[in-house]
Formats: C-alpha cells, sequence, structure tokens
C-alpha cells in the first residue's frame, strides 16, 4: 500500500520536533538542580500533570495498536481499551495519593521507606528497567511499522534506521530538557493526539450521518468475519487455552497500569497530594475520551479501508490509522496524523527513558553503592549516561520487535509491572506487617516468572509472527503470563513476610501517616 506524499509526511513530522526542541530547551534553561532532572522541580499543577499523563499513557499502543486490533478482531480489539481504561481506577483509587505522599523521586523510595535500603532499591531498579525496556519495545516497533508505511519502506534496513532516528531524538530531548522539558513534550503531544483523533472520530460519524449503528453494520458487512467482528471471541475464543488468554490479558491490563515506573514517577512532579488526585482524575478524562474514538477509528478503518488491505500493508494492523487518516484527508490529514503518531511515539520513549535512567542513578548508584550520600550532580551525570545507554538498548530492542502489535507489546509491559511492582506497592502501603523479605521475594518473583513465560511462550517463538521465527522453544501456551505471575508475585510477597522475623512497627507507623496525610513529605524532598 503506498500512502500519501513521503515528502510532505517528513516535513510536518521534522516541523514538530523543531517546534518541540526549542520548547524544550526554553524551559530547561536556568539553575538546574537534581530535583528538576527527576520531577520538573514539582512546578506543575494537576491539571497539567493530569494532561502530561495521558500523554505518556496514550502511547504508540493505544494510536496505532487498539486501532489496528479493533478493525481486525472487531469487538475483541476493545479489551485493550476497556483494560488501559479501568487500570487507571486501581491507579487513583489506591495508589496516587499515598505514592506521592510516601516518595521522593522514584517508586523505590516507597518500597524501601520501611525496608532494608539496598536489597529493596537494587530489586525495585531492575524490576523498573525490565518494565521500562518492553514497553520502549512496543514504541520502537510502533516507529518502524508507521515510517514504513509513510515511506513505503519494507525493508528491514530502512525501518531499522528509522528506528534507530526515533531513539537518538528521545535521547537528545531527556539529555536537554530532563523531566520538565519531557513533560511539556507529553502536555503538546496529547493535545495534538485528542485533537486529531477527535476530528478524524467527528469525520467518520458524519459520514455514516451520527448513527453507530450504520458504523457497525458497514464494518461487519465488509469484513472477512461478517457480523462476528460484532460479538466476543473472535480473537480468544477458538479454544480453551486462547480463552484463558483472554483472563490473562485482562488481568495484565486492569492491574499493570499502578505498577507502571513512567506512570508513577508523574505523581512526584505536583506540588501536592490534593493536585495528585486532580491530575489523575483529568488523565482519566482525557484517556476515556480517547479511548472512545478508538471504537469509532477502529471500525471506520475496517470497512473505509479493508481488513486485507490493512493486514497487507507495511507495519500491518499498527498502520489502521494513518491508512484511515489518508482515506479521509488525504496527504495533508495523513502527515498531521503521522506527525501526531512520531509525537506519541517520542513523548512516551522520553518518558520512559527518564524513568530508567533515574531509577539506576538515584536507587543503584546513590542508594545501593554511594549508601545515599552520592554528589547530586554526579548523580544527575550518571542519569545522563544511563539515559544514553536505555535508548542505545532499546534501538537494538526494537529491531527485533518491528513488526509485532503494539498493544500486544505493551500489554507484556503491564503484566511485568502487575507482576513485579503492584504486589510489592500494595503491601508496601496497607500491609504493616509487609518487610525486606516479602519485597524482595515478590519483585524477583514476579519479574522472573514473568521473563520466563514470556521467553518461552508463542511470542518469542514457535509461529510464524514470533519475535524468533524458525526456532521453537515455546512449552508456555499462553501469549501474556499475567494469569500465572501476578497471583505468583502476591503470594510470594506474602511467604517472604511470614517466614521472616523482621517488624519495623514504629517505621510502618510512620509510613502509614505519611502516605495517609502528606505530614514530612516535604521534608522528604528538600533533605
Amino acid at each position: 500500500m503506498d500512502v500519501g506524499n513521503p515528502f510532505v509526511n517528513i516535513a510536518i513530522f521534522l516541523a514538530f520536533v523543531v517546534v518541540t526542541l526549542v520548547i524544550v530547551v526554553r524551559v530547561a534553561r536556568g539553575p538546574r538542580q537534581a530535583g528538576d532532572f527527576y520531577h520538573g522541580g514539582r512546578s506543575f499543577s494537576g491539571r497539567q500533570n493530569g494532561i502530561a499523563i495521558a500523554g505518556d499513557y496514550l502511547s504508540a499502543a493505544s494510536f496505532l495498536g487498539i486501532a489496528g486490533a479493533v478493525a481486525v478482531y472487531g469487538y475483541d480489539g476493545l479489551l485493550y481499551s476497556i483494560g488501559f481504561l479501568v487500570a487507571w481506577l486501581v491507579a487513583l483509587l489506591l495508589v496516587a495519593e499515598p505514592l506521592r505522599n510516601t516518595g521522593k523521586y522514584t517508586m523505590a523510595d516507597v518500597l524501601s521507606f520501611r525496608m532494608r535500603q539496598r536489597p529493596v532499591r537494587t530489586a525495585a531498579a531492575i524490576s523498573t528497567m525490565a518494565v521500562s525496556f518492553f514497553y520502549l519495545l512496543a514504541q520502537m516497533a510502533g516507529a518502524g511499522g508507521l515510517v514504513a508505511l509513510l515511506l513505503g519502506v519494507d525493508d528491514r534496513l530502512g525501518q531499522s534506521l528509522t528506528i534507530a532516528v526515533v531513539g537518538a531524538l528521545m535521547i537528545v530531548y531527556v539529555l536537554v530538557g530532563g523531566m520538565k522539558g519531557t513533560t511539556w513534550v507529553q502536555i503538546i503531544k496529547a493535545v495534538l493526539l485528542i485533537v486529531g483523533a477527535g476530528a478524524m472520530t467527528v469525520w467518520v460519524l458524519v459520514l455514516n450521518g451520527g448513527n453507530l449503528s450504520t458504523l457497525l453494520a458497514r464494518a461487519a458487512t465488509d469484513h472477512p468475519e461478517g457480523d462476528r467482528i460484532l460479538e466476543p471471541m473472535l480473537q480468544y475464543g477458538a479454544s480453551g487455552t486462547t480463552k484463558l488468554g483472554f483472563i490473562s490479558l485482562a488481568i495484565a491490563l486492569v492491574l499493570g497500569a499502578a505498577g507502571l515506573p513512567h506512570v508513577l514517577m508523574r505523581f512526584y512532579t505536583v506540588p501536592t497530594a490534593r493536585e495528585a488526585r486532580r491530575s489523575v482524575t483529568w488523565a482519566i478524562g482525557l484517556i476515556g475520551a480517547f479511548y472512545l474514538f478508538t471504537l469509532i477509528l477502529g471500525f471506520g478503518a475496517a470497512y473505509l479501508v479493508g481488513t486485507e488491505e490493512i493486514l497487507a500493508a507495511p507495519g500491518g494492523a499498527n498502520s489502521a490509522a494513518p491508512a484511515l487518516a489518508y482515506e479521509l484527508g488525504g496527504v495533508l490529514l495523513l502527515g498531521v496524523i503521522a506527525a501526531v503518531a512520531f509525537a506519541t511515539i517520542l513523548a512516551v520513549v522520553a518518558g520512559l527513558t527518564i524513568t530508567a535512567a533515574a531509577s539506576f542513578a538515584h536507587d543503584v548508584y546513590n542508594g545501593v553503592l554511594k549508601r545515599g550520600q552520592a554528589d547530586p550532580e554526579k548523580e544527575v551525570r550518571v542519569a545522563r549516561v544511563t539515559a544514553v545507554v536505555v535508548g542505545l538498548v532499546s534501538i537494538l530492542g526494537g529491531v527485533l520487535a518491528n513488526g509485532q502489535n503494539v498493544a500486544f507489546l505493551v500489554s507484556l509491559a503491564f503484566a511485568i509491572a502487575a507482576s513485579a511492582n503492584l504486589p510489592s506497592i500494595l503491601y508496601s502501603l496497607y500491609w504493616r506487617r509487609f518487610n525486606t523479605r516479602g519485597s524482595v521475594w515478590s519483585i524477583y518473583g514476579g519479574l522472573g516468572s514473568a521473563l520466563v513465560l514470556i521467553v518461552f511462550s508463542p511470542v518469542v517463538t514457535g509461529t510464524e509472527t514470533s519475535m524468533v521465527p524458525g526456532v521453537d522453544l515455546a512449552w508456555f501456551p499462553l501469549s501474556n503470563p499475567a494469569l500465572v505471575s501476578v497471583p505468583l508475585g502476591f503470594f510470594l510477597g506474602w511467604l517472604g513476610t511470614v517466614t521472616s522475623h523482621e517488624d519495623n512497627a514504629l517505621k510502618s507507623a510512620e509510613m502509614e501517616v505519611r502516605s495517609l496525610t502528606g505530614a514530612g513529605a516535604e521534608r522528604a524532598v528538600t533533605h
């Protein structure tokens, strides 16, 4: 499929890059301390942070992957939209406020608050790196698929070069702007994405007389599976194994967001707990509206573009939204939507990179190697070097994952976050008896089981669409490990705790008071 004019697409994209780089440079001016790199000086309001969270959360998986999943699988594709949105209720009700009250820069600040610092910080940093890596795989795969479509590049070398360019830009954003610059990129991107997707949604509805039933009927008529796309289990109903896979995916999506380090880190950029709650409320509203758009965009692409054409295009199912833009508005609209999609990828990978860099520098370098006594300037330098390393590793991983559905790849990151991070976070915040052994067992057990099950699943080997085709090492039948690894993470957290005699009642009481009231939170930041 040849879509649009490559020169127009690239020109609009470059214009966005230039504008955002100028903004990043401007907001990064002035004296900077460690806190400015990690949390932007806590200078963002709840509304600004909520928009930035939406920009961080609405990744290539949301715009490219979900629209493609709905176009190809119909009702089953909506599971991603519903799961991603419901996940925010878990974050709002259980995590956002107490996390912000208790922490300082990273997730490990909360997990290690009443534990032995070095083992817990090390475990939390390793988990953060793993989740960030899998999330980065999805964004890089989205970048490769998008450029393959827009430039007609269907060879691996051309797509690999594209992924390298995206990685290089990501490193520049983080090194120059830190969290403050990254946040403004995410705010701009969120506004562009929601406005662009909203305009396309209205356009599709107008073509169908404003009637959703007409849209669904046309999509069913033109789809190879007919009315089955309007019913559950087209993708997951083939056997008992696929139905279990459906349940596993749902667990990962609903529980994963509250354990994503790059989302949790955003709660530290606001000055008060009230603003943390307000930011999540804004995020839920914006994210919910966008996921309603994906319903219209997916079914619109199914009949205006055609499922077979989408799957045959470079990038496969990830090409549904750009191809729909071309059908609706020709070269110009495609160029704008392409720039928005690139903005989406750049903003999310910048957020992931700064999270991984902050976790290594703050938790491993400062907390473990320097025992909390590192010079702040040296710590930030370590974070910057780490950002470069993370960028290079993500480029290599993106080349390997190129061609996979980005929404599905993100679900793997959600599964790892729900398995390794969420049990320890919830136990730390709400169980006084929880201790170091429970935290370490929970993190390593959840992380290790999730990674092992992914490596030996059909995702990596065993099928023609696997990351490594031609090799069959798959003995775990499910594509998502959450059904096994999430309960295991919670169980190991409990088992490690009850088999240890460690019980720091005084520190547990302090954490409970701080998490519920915010008392002492500002002192933890300044000292």
